[in-house]
């Protein structure tokens, strides 16, 4: 690795840290999102920096869809015992079953959008006025226009057109009752310096980054791995196919 590359993930780091900071001086009860994906391994990893020798000062939350690999969860687990966090769990069955939300319909019913309404629900239940996540800006087109305090109004909706304005290293918080900010440490960072930093810091991750053995099954051009919520329709076969690799979400496969 490059000593210019040294010195980009030193200034990243920094940032990050600066903003994680911030937060936890201007916010009365934040949370910090945590999926058990890289970014937010990344995102909690340089929280435990921040405030060390001491705990990191606000709990982590999962919002679980209730279609998580095993790997993931254990991970999660073990995780939270080594940073000795906080954890709060909520699910989006739950919300299903209480009517707050509808599940999809159909063979490959997704919860990503249902997460919306759990996390709201959360953020109420807690009082939560900040909830840090792991988005970055190179992301997509949409997240390029993210600051890094970014303000939602009490329904939760984001307005690009109604947020503050980042001067140098100067955040607004405020905020009226009901409305909270969302921030993201690392909107700077790109894919690349995510896994560089990894690398560097060797920071484990679950096992379901890495290519291995999985039954899985092909539907409508696409492979899914065998669980609880993907199981052979019609004449579909299960395969154990040459080693494969999560590739477009946790439910979509790639064989290597």
């Amino acid at each position: 690795m490059s000593r210019n590359r040294r010195n980009t993930l030193d200034i990243l780091e920094a940032e990050a840290i600066f903003v994680l900071r911030e937060v936890a001086a201007q916010f009365e009860r934040p949370v910090m999102l945590f999926s058990g994906g890289k970014d937010s391994i990344v995102m909690s990893f340089l929280a435990v920096k921040a405030f060390y020798p001491g705990k990191i000062p606000f709990p982590l939350m999962h919002i679980d869809t209730g279609h998580n690999f095993e790997e993931t969860l254990a991970y999660r687990d073990d995780w939270m015992r080594k940073i000795d966090s906080n954890l709060i769990v909520r699910h989006v069955g739950d919300s299903i079953r209480q009517g707050r939300v509808t599940e999809e319909a159909g063979p490959n019913p997704s919860r990503n959008a249902a997460q919306t309404v759990t996390l709201l629900d959360a953020l109420a239940e807690f009082k939560f006025d900040c909830a840090l996540g792991g988005a970055r800006r190179d992301e997509e087109k949409a997240r390029a226009k993210e600051r890094f305090f970014s303000f939602r109004d009490r329904f939760g909706q984001w307005d690009p057109k109604n947020q503050r304005p980042e001067l140098w290293n100067l955040y607004n918080g405020l905020k009226r009752p009901g409305e909270h900010m969302r921030v993201f440490p690392i909107s700077n960072w790109t894919e690349l310096d995510v896994w560089q930093y990894i690398q560097r810091e060797q920071i484990a991750l679950p096992s379901l980054y890495f290519t291995h053995q999985r039954e899985v099954l092909r539907r409508d051009g696409t492979i899914l791995a065998i669980g609880p919520h993907n199981q052979p329709i019609g004449r579909e076969t299960v395969e154990r196919p040459a080693p494969a690799r999560p590739r477009a979400g946790p439910r979509r496969w790639r064989i290597s």
